[in-house]
């Protein structure tokens, strides 16, 4: 197959045409035989043209068909690429905020735990006073772990 454009066939075609019908003009002189012929020549000319044009158009379709799908599966990977760096960035967010609740609610707890320790002081030393025993500790409350902060003020 050449390498030439439909664009560049039609001119090399052309030229023949116009270089066979002086041709024929220069051998048969003035008659009205080059008249015809250049008719049908510029007829066949006009058709070739046309052929040429038509075959562009339905490569041109052809290509746009055959890459429809792949530019809307590339569209969808675009969209998915987008969606899941949102999920990322939601998840990344709803983690901070986690943490952020998980850091409030120990330090809610460490607080309580504090109030309660005081608010025991005054009711132990009563009893104390009174020579009564301690008063045991209930097992559903677990032992208090030392925070961060109570650990630091030890070492």
């Amino acid at each position: 197959m050449s390498d030439k454009s439909p664009r560049e066939v039609l001119d090399e075609w052309r030229t023949l045409l116009d270089s066979a019908i002086a041709s024929a003009a220069s051998v048969a002189g003035r008659s009205e035989l080059p008249r015809e012929i250049l008719g049908a020549m510029q007829h066949q000319a006009e058709l070739v043209q046309a052929l040429l044009e038509r075959e562009q158009s339905i490569q041109r379709s052809l290509a746009s068909a055959l890459l429809t799908p792949v530019d809307a599966v590339f569209d969808l990977l675009e969209e998915s690429g987008a969606t899941v760096r949102r999920q990322a960035e939601a998840l990344e967010s709803a983690g901070r905020a986690l943490q952020e609740a998980a850091g409030l609610m120990r330090s809610q707890a460490e607080i309580l735990e504090r109030a309660l320790g005081t608010l025991r002081q005054p009711a132990d030393l009563a009893r104390s006073a009174a020579g009564l025993r301690s008063r045991a500790r209930s097992e559903k409350t677990p032992k208090r772990a030392k925070s961060t902060k109570a650990k630091a003020r030890d070492d």
